[in-house]
């Protein structure tokens, strides 16, 4: 069989992650959600153009291991539509910015400014600066790897605080989770990587019960959350031995 070449492995991935993303909006458009969440963004509505230049930029067939996270930071992926997607990181260091809409019931606390948000997401600034310091370039990075989250919707209390997916209650979760694994599901058969790696336990946890049966491995690393006192005392060696751990070498 013929191999194909890099552009077309690039630009089918991003095609079908395309496909991918408009049938999980579809799915997810109708959930509802009782109290104590208020509001729900969806940041691969209201910041796709992003997104998607993100996908048809980076994305590609045959790739190392996919970075799974949990779902959209405040300061992330809710302002610029990529995952992790610290402001800085991602118009710096990826090379990416451009229009972001706004959700249709946005929380006065928690404002969608898109690149003109002042706040940093530590999640971001440490996943991708880890990817920054150890591969130099984002080509270098995403020949090997590739970024993704679980689920793309931010949930918000009346109050602004961030209500993470397991904390919903068991029937929306069901329904939100039933959705989130068909769409893993059909990105990994895009993407073909050999390993999935959670961003996490509650990530590594959902590719594990989603790809049951699939020909993937499924691993965890450590979240590089600033709540994790193991992460803020390094997250980025700690990275990097437990990926060595699964027989990825990062440089």
């Amino acid at each position: 069989m013929q191999k194909r070449s890099s552009r077309a492995q690039h630009d089918g991935a991003a095609a079908q992650l395309a496909r991918v993303a408009d049938a999980l909006c579809g799915e997810l458009a109708p959930l509802a959600f009782a109290p104590p969440v208020t509001h729900v963004y969806n940041p691969l509505v209201y910041a796709r153009g992003v997104y998607d230049e993100y996908v048809r930029r980076y994305a590609r067939e045959g790739c190392e291991a996919v970075l799974l996270g949990m779902n959209p930071g405040p300061f992330g992926m809710a302002q610029t539509g990529v995952p992790f997607g610290d402001v800085a990181m991602v118009r710096d260091w990826l090379g990416i910015a451009g229009p972001v809409g706004k959700p249709p019931a946005e929380h006065p606390a928690r404002p969608v400014l898109g690149f003109e948000c002042p706040r940093k997401e530590v999640s971001g600034t440490r996943l991708w600066g880890f990817a920054r310091d150890a591969f130099g370039t984002p080509e270098r990075f995403f020949a090997r790897f590739f970024v993704l989250n679980y689920c793309p919707l931010v949930f918000m209390e009346e109050s602004g605080r961030n209500v993470t997916p397991d904390k919903l209650g068991a029937g929306e979760r069901d329904r939100l989770f039933a959705a989130c694994d068909r769409a893993l599901r059909a990105s990994v058969e895009c993407l073909a990587p050999g390993m999935v790696i959670g961003v996490g336990s509650f990530a590594a946890a959902r590719a594990a019960a989603a790809l049951e049966g699939m020909p993937v491995t499924v691993r965890r690393i450590l979240h590089p959350s600033p709540q994790s006192p193991a992460a803020n005392r390094g997250w980025a060696a700690a990275a990097a031995r437990q990926l060595a751990q699964y027989g990825i070498a990062v440089p």
